[in-house]
């Protein structure tokens, strides 16, 4: 029998699917051999000294291998953005980790609008429900101050902040320049804290080497990772979406005042 034609359209479903299709077979074999859970401290922890020797042996390599990370992780929604954002500083310090974290969020991100754009991403903006439709009328009446406040205070989830500006119309140029700004300030802020953590990283090791070699069956990691997420911290990332904000803000009041001096 032979093989039935192939159209265009045929051929377009198929493209717009096999991204959404990729992302969601990755992000199932991911949770499917818990590598998600593989994003946390006491992997840290448990391998310090394996990963130390090699960042130390290939920092290049050992930066671009945290990167593709980061994307991954970002682009497929699972949980762990902070801790890699932590880990970084820890690893690399916190001028070069924030640098690899930042652009790590920012392709994993822009991943994620891509693949909102096709017919798809709507569909999923449909599921997300009213919280979807609030952000874009906010992004409809401008894009790039809305969407880097967004970035600032994250008030949504990031997954829908990267999904919904692809629906509203936003332009991939906006999209990457606010979330590559927006995330600048947490970014080096969590960076910087992670590289202050490497004294308490070692000292947890060294603590669980120590119970472990002692036979000990009630070995555990302490380390609660709100110690690096302080209220002032917060405070401050508030603010400067506030600021993200003025604009906004001043241009309303002025389209308004134009509209009543027209009236």
């Amino acid at each position: 029998m032979p093989p039935l034609p192939t159209t265009p359209q045929s051929r377009s479903v198929v493209q717009r699917w096999l991204p959404l299709a990729a992302i969601v077979l990755a992000a199932i074999v991911v949770i499917a051999l818990g590598g998600h859970r593989q994003i946390s401290f006491e992997t840290l922890v448990r391998h310090h000294g394996t990963i130390h020797g090699f960042v130390e042996g290939h920092r290049m390599a050992a930066v671009a291998a945290y990167v593709a990370v980061y994307v991954a992780v970002v682009a497929l929604s699972l949980p762990g953005s902070l801790v890699l954002t932590l880990t970084g500083g820890i690893l690399f310090g916190g001028l070069v980790g924030a640098g690899a974290a930042i652009l790590g969020a920012t392709a994993g991100a822009t991943v994620v609008f891509l693949v909102a754009r096709s017919a798809f991403g709507e569909h999923l903006a449909r599921r997300a429900g009213p919280r979807a439709e609030r952000l874009a009328e906010g992004f409809r009446a401008d894009a790039f101050h809305y969407l880097l406040f967004l970035r600032l205070v994250p008030v949504f989830p990031f997954f829908l902040v990267n999904l919904v500006p692809a629906l509203a119309g936003v332009g991939i140029g906006t999209f990457i320049a606010a979330t590559f700004i927006g995330i600048i300030p947490a970014g080096f802020a969590f960076s910087f804290a992670g590289a202050g953590l490497d004294s308490v990283i070692r000292a947890q090791g060294v603590a669980y080497s120590a119970c472990l070699a002692a036979g000990r069956a009630d070995c555990r990691l302490d380390f609660d990772v709100k110690t690096a997420v302080t209220p002032e911290l917060l405070t401050a990332l508030a603010a400067l979406g506030v600021l993200a904000l003025v604009p906004v803000v001043v241009r309303r009041l002025r389209a308004r005042r134009i509209a009543n001096s027209s009236g």
